[in-house]
């Protein structure tokens, strides 16, 4: 029987919306990508405006704990400055590991990337007209 290769996370994304950041997640979050995603974190932090990261989980297929190493990173580094880590459309494979180390009782996790940024606690200073009506809402789930 043929093992199916996990592609890695090598493709993430940070997007600059609504004064906040989206970190969209594709693949696997493993070692390899941990360390690179690290790297992006760190220079996104650097620029210290940012006070709500949101990471889109919709197309992330595994996590190992060097991702969980990655995410602690990140929520660590935002609650110490008073911002907030918001997980969005986690799969139920990854939500298992979030819920089996308890990450899940700390980063508050989403179903969708519309409720992620609607949730209550710090938030981006939104204008008027926040942009949030485009993004997908919850299908029922």
């Amino acid at each position: 029987m043929a093992r199916r290769r996990r592609a890695r996370c090598s493709r993430f994304r940070w997007v600059r919306r609504w004064g906040a950041c989206v970190l969209t997640l594709r693949g696997a979050l493993d070692h390899d990508s941990a360390v690179q995603m690290d790297e992006a974190a760190d220079q996104v932090f650097a620029e210290g405006r940012h006070r709500l990261l949101v990471v889109d989980c919709t197309e992330l297929e595994f996590c190992d704990s060097s991702g969980i190493g990655c995410l602690v990173r990140m929520y660590q580094h935002l609650a110490a400055r008073g911002g907030v880590l918001r997980l969005a459309a986690v799969p139920a494979s990854v939500a298992r590991v979030l819920s089996l180390t308890g990450l899940d009782q700390a980063i508050a996790v989403h179903a969708t990337l519309h409720d992620a940024f609607r949730a209550g606690g710090a938030r981006p200073a939104f204008g008027s007209d926040d942009g949030l009506s485009a993004l997908p809402r919850a299908s029922g789930r």
